[in-house]
C-alpha cells in the first residue's frame, strides 16, 4: 500500500470521525427539538392504526383522517390537562395565603400519630431502618418557590405540546416523510431491505405503544374506582399520575404506590390515625396491589407477546441494561429500541445464528 493511499485512508477516517462528532454536537444543541420529533414519532405510531381504520373502513381521505385523529389526540390532552389546571389555579390564588408553618405542623402531626400507633406494637419509628425523624423536622419553606415555578413550566409545556402536535400532524398526514428523509442516508443497494425493516418497525411499535395506552387506561380505571370508593380527594389526578408512572419499568410502580399512599394519608390530616388514616392507607395499598397484579399477569404479557414478540427474560435484561446505561429514560426506551434493532438485524444479518435465534418469532 502506497503512502498516498495511507494518507487518503487517514484523511477519510478523520473526516468520518469529525462528521460523527459534529452530528453528536448538533443533536445535543437541538436536543429539545429532537425530543419533540421523537415524541411526535411515537404519537404518529399510535395514531397510525386510527388512520388506517378511517381510510379503509370509513373511506376517508388521508387529510380528513389525519385531522380527525389529531382532534382525538387534542381532546385527550385537553382532558388530561383539565384535571390539573383547576388545582394549579386554586393553588395560585391561595399562594399568598399559604401557611408554611401550618403545613409543617400537619406533617409533624402525621409523623407523631404514626409513631404513637407503632409504639403499641413496640416499634420505635425513630430507630427503624426507615428513620423518618428528618421528616418531622423538615423545613418546607421551599414549597412556595416550587409553586411559583408552575406558571413558567405551564408556559413551556404549552409551547412543547403545540410543537409536538404540529410535527405529529405532518408525520401522520405524510407517513412516508420520515422514511424518505432516512433514505438519503441509506445506500441504494440496501433501500429495499431498509424499507421492509422500517415498515416492520412501524407495525410492531404501533401495536406496542397502543398496548401501553391500554395498560395505563386499565390501571387508571382501577385506581380511580378504588380512590372514589374510599372518598379520596382529587382521585382522578392521583390515579392518572400513579398509572402514568407505571411506564417506568420496576421503579415506576414502586414510586406510584408510595405516592398514592402518601397522598391518601395527607388528604386525611386532622382525622384519627388508627381509625381513619391507617385503614384508608391499607385499603388503598390493597387496591394498588390488585391493579399491579392485573397489570403484571394480564396487561404486560398481552402487550409483549403480541407486539414486540420477545421472551420475558429478554425484556427484563434489556430494561435493566437500559436503566444502567441511561437511567429511567433508558428503561422506558429500552423495549422500542431493542425491537427496532432486532427487526433491522433480521433483515440485514439474517444468516447469523444468534440473530436467527433472537428473531425467530418476528
Amino acid at each position: 500500500m502506497s503512502k498516498n493511499e495511507i494518507s487518503k485512508g487517514i484523511l477519510h477516517s478523520l473526516l468520518v470521525v469529525t462528521g460523527v462528532l459534529l452530528a453528536i454536537f448538533l443533536v445535543y444543541e437541538i436536543k429539545v427539538l429532537v425530543g419533540y420529533i421523537l415524541i411526535a414519532g411515537i404519537i404518529s405510531l399510535i395514531g397510525r392504526p386510527i388512520i388506517i381504520f378511517l381510510n379503509n373502513k370509513l373511506k376517508l381521505k388521508n387529510t380528513s383522517a389525519t385531522v380527525i385523529t389529531m382532534l382525538l389526540f387534542l381532546t385527550i390532552i385537553v382532558g388530561i390537562i383539565s384535571l390539573f389546571i383547576p388545582l394549579v389555579i386554586e393553588q395560585g390564588k391561595n399562594l399568598s395565603l399559604l401557611d408554611i408553618d401550618s403545613f409543617q405542623e400537619n406533617i409533624k402531626f402525621l409523623y407523631v400519630e404514626m409513631s404513637n400507633y407503632l409504639d403499641r406494637f413496640n416499634i420505635d419509628l425513630n430507630n427503624t431502618i426507615f428513620n423518618l425523624d428528618w421528616l418531622s423536622n423538615m423545613d418546607f419553606g421551599f414549597v412556595p418557590e416550587i409553586l411559583n415555578s408552575l406558571g413558567k413550566t405551564l408556559g413551556n409545556l404549552t409551547i412543547g405540546i403545540l410543537s409536538i402536535m404540529f410535527i405529529s400532524f405532518f408525520l401522520l398526514k405524510d407517513a412516508m416523510i420520515l422514511e424518505r428523509t432516512l433514505y438519503v442516508l441509506i445506500p441504494k443497494k440496501s433501500s429495499k431491505k431498509f424499507s421492509k425493516s422500517f415498515n416492520s418497525i412501524k407495525f410492531l411499535l404501533s401495536r406496542y405503544f397502543a398496548g401501553l395506552i391500554l395498560q395505563i387506561f386499565i390501571l387508571f380505571i382501577i385506581y380511580t374506582i378504588i380512590l372514589l370508593i374510599l372518598g379520596i380527594p382529587n382521585a382522578f389526578v392521583i390515579a392518572f399520575l400513579c398509572s402514568l408512572l407505571n411506564l417506568i419499568p420496576f421503579i415506576g410502580p414502586v414510586v406510584g404506590g408510595i405516592l398514592m399512599i402518601l397522598l391518601t394519608m395527607s388528604s386525611q390530616i386532622g382525622a384519627d390515625f388508627s381509625s381513619v388514616i391507617l385503614p384508608k392507607a391499607i385499603y388503598v395499598s390493597i387496591g394498588f396491589i390488585i391493579g399491579q397484579l392485573i397489570d403484571n399477569f394480564f396487561s404486560q404479557p398481552l402487550i409483549f407477546s403480541n407486539s414486540v414478540k420477545s421472551h420475558p427474560l429478554e425484556i427484563f435484561i434489556i430494561i435493566i441494561m437500559g436503566g444502567l446505561l441511561f437511567g429511567p429514560l433508558g428503561m422506558i426506551a429500552a423495549i422500542p429500541a431493542y425491537t427496532s434493532i432486532k427487526v433491522i438485524a433480521k433483515e440485514f444479518f439474517s444468516e447469523n445464528r444468534i440473530v436467527k435465534e433472537l428473531t425467530k418469532n418476528l
